[in-house]
């Protein structure tokens, strides 16, 4: 009944301190976007389950230790002997495919537990017919089940979720439990990489690094400003950092190892 009152195209409506105009009033409901959004998901999730390089196991599979490639990535999927590189909620999957691009000769598997995001990554590995990528639709947390030990030689974690409140900090992708579970799947040599433009997952994460006796190779707490960023890590720029960079906002960048 509230949606019959607005029939005209342009509407007005006054509040105590400003007028509104609005030009359409379709832009009071979300139900048109929201079934585009919920189509275009589906879409997208059908989709992926034709892409080779999708692999979506059941978390029931994982949990039971009974992935198929669990210490196989290279014999069972890739083929090959090359280091295997991961990036851990890769959401579109553009650092693993640009990465891929620029590193033939190694393997990248973007991990994240929202298949309608990595969707285009995977998409666009196949366009580009890259074999060298891979998806895995999982939780984070799960990543001991996905990959045996010393299987894994470099981690990246681009823009993660800072999860700044306390409440949250079991979720932080760098916690003390986070950086067990990566060095338990890095080889002796492994490493591991952070990107973001949160302050506060930067600062917290190099406090922990040292906190706990980790070894800090490289810590930039602004990477397009301060000389010595590694190249990789200023040539690969996703969506959302180019909209951070926009905002002036600086982009910083760790690399680790885990003892």
């Amino acid at each position: 009944m509230f949606l019959d009152v607005f029939k005209a195209r342009d509407f007005r409506f006054r509040t105590k301190k400003r007028n509104f105009l609005f030009s359409d009033y379709s832009l009071l409901l979300p139900k048109n976007n929201f079934d585009v959004g919920s189509k275009n998901k589906l879409k997208r999730f059908n989709e992926n389950q034709t892409f080779s390089n999708v692999i979506q196991p059941t978390r029931d599979e994982v949990v039971s230790d009974n992935f198929q490639y669990k210490n196989k990535w290279n014999k069972e999927y890739f083929k090959n002997d090359n280091p295997i590189i991961i990036e851990l909620g890769c959401g579109k999957g553009e650092y693993t495919v640009e990465l891929a691009q620029k590193y033939p000769n190694q393997n990248f598997i973007g991990i994240d537990i929202k298949g309608a995001r990595f969707w285009r990554g995977a998409k666009t590995a196949i366009e580009e017919n890259l074999p060298n990528v891979a998806f895995v639709r999982t939780q984070i947390e799960l990543i001991e089940f996905i990959f045996g030990q010393e299987e894994v030689t470099e981690i990246w974690i681009t823009f993660p979720d800072p999860q700044i409140k306390y409440k949250r900090t079991k979720h932080r992708l760098t916690n003390s439990e986070f950086l067990q579970r990566y060095k338990n799947i890095l080889n002796k040599d492994g490493f591991v990489n952070l990107k973001t433009d949160s302050e506060f997952m930067h600062g917290y994460t190099l406090g922990l690094l040292h906190g706990e006796g980790h070894e800090v190779i490289y810590a930039n707490h602004n990477i397009y400003v301060n000389e010595g960023a590694p190249e990789v890590v200023t040539s690969i720029q996703t969506f959302y950092e180019k909209q951070y960079l926009e905002l002036n906002k600086p982009i910083t960048y760790i690399k680790f190892k885990i003892k």
